[in-house]
């Protein structure tokens, strides 16, 4: 049995990593891809950063996408699995995104690159994250959102439905872009902000897709996946489906990544505050060139 609330295997996502370890270089286009997207955004923030963090830094994608911008003066990188640590340029130390092993207040930015959605408790991840920075550090992180791989997740559930007459575990709980600012509301982020890109891949076909995912260490860590060998004739007939629904004029495949990302500060009391209530300068209905009326007052014919 496993525990529902624990919906990933910390051991296989290190597994799945270190395996991808030797190879990652052949396979890491979007982790390059979401660093040098996290990189423009922080070059666009005015401000210097003297101590930085990489949590999930796999071979290090954002350290050299972030290069001299940024404001970075000194990086340290976190990764799960020592095999991917020791590949990463710079400083890196084996750690876990679960436990990070920081003092508080260390870092004056942590970013991180499509790390956390295999996090089995991204709202307490966030609050560490949160006492691990500096008041007014700046948190910039990015996650897989719930569109990815959508075109895969359903050929692989309608070939085994057709084929086995059910499903396995194979779909990850993710975080809706409706709710991830809240998240980080929720762990004491102040001014959060959540936003998405999409990012469309083409493949020659459904098995290239499925070697990249593993050569990137991104296939199936569910807690409840089945543990043995699936059915050949399963993923046959889903490439055949993906074909069909999904193929190009060109004959080539379509895979969606859906990408969030979150930016949030730790407070600090030189930082915007929400005016309070009642001290507004102007009344709405002045703004607005409309009566007011008390909250008890109903509108009826004059």
């Amino acid at each position: 049995m496993t525990d529902v609330n624990v919906p990933f295997d910390r051991a296989a996502v290190r597994r799945n990593r270190s395996r991808a370890a030797a190879d990652l270089h052949r396979h890491d286009f979007l982790f390059a891809e979401v660093a040098d997207r996290l990189a423009d955004r922080l070059e666009d923030i005015q401000r210097r950063f003297p101590v930085a963090l990489d949590l999930g830094c796999h071979a290090g994608s954002f350290g050299r996408a972030v290069g001299a911008r940024g404001g970075i003066e000194t990086l340290v990188q976190c990764e799960l699995a020592p095999e991917l640590a020791s590949r990463a340029p710079g400083l890196c130390v084996s750690g876990d995104e679960e436990r990070l092993p920081f003092k508080e207040g260390a870092f004056d930015l942590v970013a991180s690159t499509l790390s956390l959605h295999w996090v089995n408790d991204l709202p307490g991840a966030l609050i560490q994250i949160n006492r691990a920075l500096k008041p007014d550090g700046l948190f910039l992180g990015s996650l897989l959102g719930g569109e990815t791989l959508q075109e895969l997740r359903d050929c692989l559930a309608s070939a085994e439905i057709e084929i086995s007459d059910g499903l396995s575990p194979r779909i990850s709980p993710t975080v809706d872009l409706r709710d991830a600012a809240g998240l980080l509301q929720r762990a004491g982020f102040a001014l959060p902000v959540a936003d998405s890109d999409r990012i469309t891949v083409t493949y020659p076909d459904a098995f290239a897709l499925m070697h990249e995912l593993r050569g990137m260490g991104e296939t199936n860590a569910l807690s409840a996946r089945p543990r043995g060998f699936a059915r050949r004739g399963i993923f046959l007939r889903a490439a055949e489906l993906y074909q069909q629904r999904y193929g190009g004029p060109d004959g080539r495949i379509t895979a969606t990544f859906q990408v969030l990302f979150l930016h949030g500060w730790a407070p600090h009391q030189s930082q915007q505050q929400p005016l309070r209530p009642g001290s507004a300068a102007a009344r709405l209905s002045e703004a607005l060139s409309t009566e007011e009326r008390s909250a008890g007052e109903k509108a009826g014919p004059k």
